[in-house]
């Protein structure tokens, strides 16, 4: 699989997110602004369709909204829960202020904004205050919430985690921060000065948290971590589960921004970006991911 969104000129999709709705799987990802001089141009959220998780089809869009979206939306995470869609997504281009907004759907096309927006920003003087990147997974009656932020110099990604009772609204006073320091930070060479793009799963009782480490195409790779209560992490390796590519392929500069998707026959996707050309253009793909014990494999 690779697929890409043309609609602003050159293949560019990033950031992905896949459900399972109404009989085909849903994708969204980031968007790029137009740069045509248009007003309100900022990054936006895509949506494809497809009917075996191989064919994509460009299906919509979820542009920017209101004067907190005012400057971009991306990085979407998904999860379906009862009759909604409810997507979880940053604001982008606020730098410091750039926080996690929260959105459902009963179509998987249209949503419907939080009313409290920007539903989570971190407390502590061991962040900038930053949430981006966010993803969630549901266990024993809570969602948790992860996201990427920075240290108080804007220089190092790491990440964090919050919680909100899963019969809740999932508003902004519905959610609390779990962690008074990073649950996970670089610290392996290959990570550089950057863990993001969390991508949640649980797997025979235990989370399981695949990221990007590194920033984009320097190259960013993907790294895996287990933990048996959602909070403290441990990686599995100190090598990346999934290397970038090698010179002339379409992940030569990263393999990045993981998402996981389990479907409703017990299967595990990985989902990931990748760009051969120091991020001009961006392309997504997919890997099944087999067990062997508490180990996960990919099938690239």
């Amino acid at each position: 699989m690779l697929y890409a969104d043309t609609s602003r000129g050159r293949p560019f999709s990033k950031d992905p997110a896949v459900v399972r709705w109404g009989g085909r799987y849903l994708l969204y990802y980031s968007l790029p602004p137009h740069g045509d001089g248009r007003p309100g141009d900022g990054y936006g959220i895509g949506i494809a369709a497809s009917p075996d998780l191989e064919h994509w089809e460009r299906v919509g869009e979820i542009p920017p909204e209101g004067e907190i979206e005012g400057k971009g939306i991306c990085a979407p995470g998904a999860i379906v829960l009862g009759s909604k869609i409810h997507l979880f997504y940053q604001t982008y281009g606020n730098w410091r202020r750039d926080a996690i907004c929260h959105a459902w759907s009963e179509d998987g096309l249209g949503f419907q904004r939080d009313p409290t927006n920007p539903i989570f920003r971190p407390a502590g003087d061991w962040n900038a205050g930053r949430a981006i990147d966010a993803d969630v997974v549901a266990r024993d009656g809570t969602l948790y919430l992860y996201w990427a932020t920075r240290d108080p110099t804007m220089t190092v990604q790491m990440l964090g985690v919050a919680t909100a009772p899963l019969d809740s609204d999932f508003s902004r006073a519905a959610w609390t921060q779990r962690c008074d320091a990073p649950i996970l930070r670089p610290e392996l060479d290959w990570e550089q000065e950057c863990i993001e793009a969390p991508a949640t799963c649980i797997h025979e009782r235990r989370f399981y948290l695949f990221y990007g480490g590194a920033y984009n195409c320097k190259p960013q790779q993907i790294g895996c971590a287990v933990s048996e209560d959602g909070l403290r992490w441990r990686r599995l390796s100190n090598r990346p589960l999934l290397a970038h590519g090698a010179p002339g392929a379409w992940n030569a500069c990263e393999s990045g921004h993981p998402y996981v998707l389990v479907d409703d026959d017990g299967s595990y996707h990985l989902f990931y970006q990748g760009s051969a050309d120091m991020g001009r253009t961006w392309y997504l793909s997919r890997a099944a991911i087999g067990w062997k014990g508490e180990v996960p494999c990919l099938e690239v």
